[in-house]
């Protein structure tokens, strides 16, 4: 939706932060990203995902939390400013996102108790010896006085660096439990020397970096509104807190909230509403510093709210950026964005030392594989790059039949269509989408919605004909002068073969969403990965007695913590709830289950609904012998046709399904796969 209005939306006027100027209110916040080389040298594919973010339109880019002492580093491939061998790769970062039209901005942090010496090569050293449990619970040291005013220094020696490599703003990390909100907090800060004053500590290191960034470089502080736990800092707290603080050496403050004790604050699940922590930044504008806020912005609207309703001068997005860097240019301009469904898969993936993906952006992190952005004229909103799959000469010629509307089909029919090609799409159901729509029902995954609606735009924009209700039959192929097949066709529920699992009550976790029912007053979820989770959440919050039984030793643990850091203490907290581990089925019966667990089997009266989930068998007849009814032979068929750029199958019908993600890195791989058979054949 545009914001295009008389006078200009807010989210569009420029801004001073000090001794610069943002051309717009939207900032790329500090997010980690796995792409730097292991000793915190800025590399290729960094340089090219922050510069992608520039020509996308954000006025300030901002590169991630930024160790500033070996010991504070808390990721195995986070950015260093740690010694002056990272000058030269920031100076580069900080030439291609001037480029792009933006600043630059850099985080200067140390991890405290957060950093564990599996990472750092260093024992971890924090103002108290409390270990942090969700960071791996290492002991820390607890610094001397004397080290206290050498960490200070190393902030200051870390914007030196910053400065000298041409980067225009510096934040200093003041939230989400790291070292110098460590000192702030009564938790974690427990010290009875001159360091036992929480500010004291943040006021050297302000001092320190305000002299060593120099006149011309912008300083702020990031901080987190709240702790987010019982005893952590209070809102108000902080607030006072901050208010004496050395606020004159500032040149604004950026909010967020949260700490590793409440990791939900800092990076919101997809629940939580929109904008939530503006009205916490509110406050900090009578401060008299531009003040800018994070939490869940992730539309147009919400972005111009807080900006024109006065709670914050400047919106800090990371999640919404890594989902489409073109954002701020289709918020400016009225385009369409490829929405943050805030999964949080990006997060999670942070601990495995991988390079960080998003689910719905398949090229995020890839960019440097892509064509370099054409320079931005200063001042304006660049015009970004060609997208991939995106014809870069007229539309390819050619017809392809996509079978399937779920998240592989209807991404493989937009990038086919953004080729220039004839997509038609069949889907057997009367509704798309697949188990996107279906999951978008649940309690967890509010957000899904928005992904389907943003497909039927840009089909409907490429003129992609989506025909509903028309079953995938073997004599279907037959009936279309296809170029290529792609064989969408999703997957079955599989169920185990135990005794009674063809009883009626006994479902797919998937075909009892598809059904659309109440839900029951009790209920048995079989299987605890995400999905027989999310069910077991979905039905407890509605009220139901659920027994979730699992041979997993933990709950979902096919996802990372932050994707189910609400979910899962709902569930083992609710006493309605009643979850069964390392355990499985034998037996079904109408009103009882034998549930062996622990060694020993025992029946279990229950009852209501047995929702199973256990997995999905390819609906195309292909994989491990299993039959899928009417969709064996589909494949065959599908293959007589002889097609000339060939039949491909993708999603949960082959072997690239089992999560979002891969469907839209299998829908990208076809299109591409596609393109080079039609190259070939001309």
């Amino acid at each position: 939706m545009s914001l295009l209005r008389e006078g200009g939306p807010a989210v569009g006027r420029p801004l001073a932060l000090g001794p610069v100027r943002l051309r717009n209110r939207f900032v790329a916040a500090p997010m980690e990203r796995n792409y730097c080389e292991p000793d915190g040298t800025v590399t290729d594919r960094y340089t090219a995902y922050l510069a992608r973010r520039a020509v996308g339109g954000a006025a300030l880019v901002f590169a991630e939390a930024a160790y500033v002492r070996a010991d504070g580093k808390g990721r195995l491939r986070q950015l260093g400013v740690d010694t002056d061998a990272r000058v030269p790769g920031l100076a580069r970062l900080a030439a291609a996102v001037h480029d792009g039209g933006a600043l630059l901005g850099v985080e200067l942090n140390h991890g405290g108790r957060t950093a564990q010496s599996a990472v750092s090569g260093c024992r971890p050293v924090a103002p108290s010896p409390v270990p942090c449990l969700p960071a791996g619970g290492e002991v820390p040291r607890e610094a001397s006085t004397a080290e206290v005013y050498e960490l200070a220094d190393a902030y200051g020696h870390g914007a030196r660096r910053c400065r000298e490599a041409g980067v225009d703003v510096i934040s200093i990390h003041g939230a989400h439990g790291y070292l110098v909100h460590q000192f702030l907090s009564p938790v974690f800060n427990l010290r009875t020397d001159e360091f036992a004053d929480p500010l004291r500590f943040l006021g050297l290191v302000v001092e320190a970096v305000r002299e060593q960034a120099g006149p011309d470089v912008a300083v702020g502080l990031r901080l987190s509104a709240h702790e987010g736990f019982e005893g952590g800092l209070t809102a108000r707290r902080t607030f006072e807190l901050i208010s004496c603080a050395r606020l004159d050496l500032l040149d604004f403050l950026d909010v967020s909230a949260g700490s590793y004790e409440a990791g939900q604050w800092s990076i919101q699940p997809a629940e939580w509403e929109p904008g939530l922590l503006a009205p916490y930044a509110a406050r900090y504008r009578a401060l008299g510093l531009p003040v800018g806020v994070a939490g869940r912005i992730n539309t147009p609207e919400s972005a111009e709210a807080v900006v024109a309703g006065g709670q914050a001068d400047f919106v800090s997005l990371a999640r919404t950026l890594h989902a489409d860097a073109d954002f701020p240019r289709h918020a400016l301009t009225g385009g369409p964005y490829r929405p943050c469904i805030a999964c949080n898969h990006c997060i999670d993936r942070l601990g495995t030392g991988e390079p960080i993906p998003c689910t719905v952006n398949p090229r995020a992190g890839r960019e440097h594989l892509s064509p370099p952005a054409a320079p931005a004229t200063p001042g304006t909103v660049p015009v970004a790059p060609v997208r991939p799959g995106a014809p870069a000469a007229p539309g390819r010629p050619g017809a392809v039949l996509v079978i399937g509307a779920g998240p592989a089909g209807l991404e493989a029919a937009r990038l086919l269509a953004e080729q220039g090609r004839r997509v038609q799409v069949l889907e057997r159901e009367e509704h798309v989408g697949g188990r996107v729509a279906l999951a978008g029902r649940l309690r967890a995954y509010p957000e899904h919605h928005r992904l389907l609606r943003w497909w039927a735009a840009e089909l409907d924009r490429l003129g992609v004909a989506v025909r509903t209700g028309t079953p995938a039959t073997r004599e279907e192929p037959a009936r279309h002068e296809a170029d290529a097949i792609v064989l969408a066709t999703g997957g079955t529920g599989h169920l185990p073969d135990v005794p009674g699992v063809r009883l009626p009550h006994v479902l797919d976790v998937r075909d009892w969403l598809a059904l659309g029912q109440d839900v029951p007053r009790s209920c048995v979820v079989w299987g605890a990965d995400r999905e027989g989770v999310a069910v077991a959440d979905h039905l407890a919050a509605g009220g139901a007695e659920v027994l979730l039984i699992g041979s997993q030793p933990s709950l979902a643990p096919d996802v990372g913590r932050r994707a189910k850091i609400l979910m899962v203490p709902r569930l083992t907290e609710n006493p309605k709830v009643r979850v069964l581990l390392e355990s499985t089925v034998s037996a079904i019966e109408p009103d009882r289950l034998l549930v062996r667990s622990g060694g020993r089997s025992e029946w279990l009266p229950v009852s209501g609904p047995l929702l199973v989930s256990h997995g999905v068998v390819p609906r195309t007849g292909r994989s491990a012998g299993q039959s899928a009814g009417q969709f064996d032979g589909l494949l065959a068929a599908c293959e007589d046709r002889r097609p000339r750029l060939g039949v491909h199958v993708i999603g949960d019908a082959g072997d690239s399904g089992g999560s979002l993600h891969r469907c839209f890195v299998a829908a990208e791989e076809v299109a591409e796969a596609i393109a080079r058979a039609g190259d070939q054949h001309r």
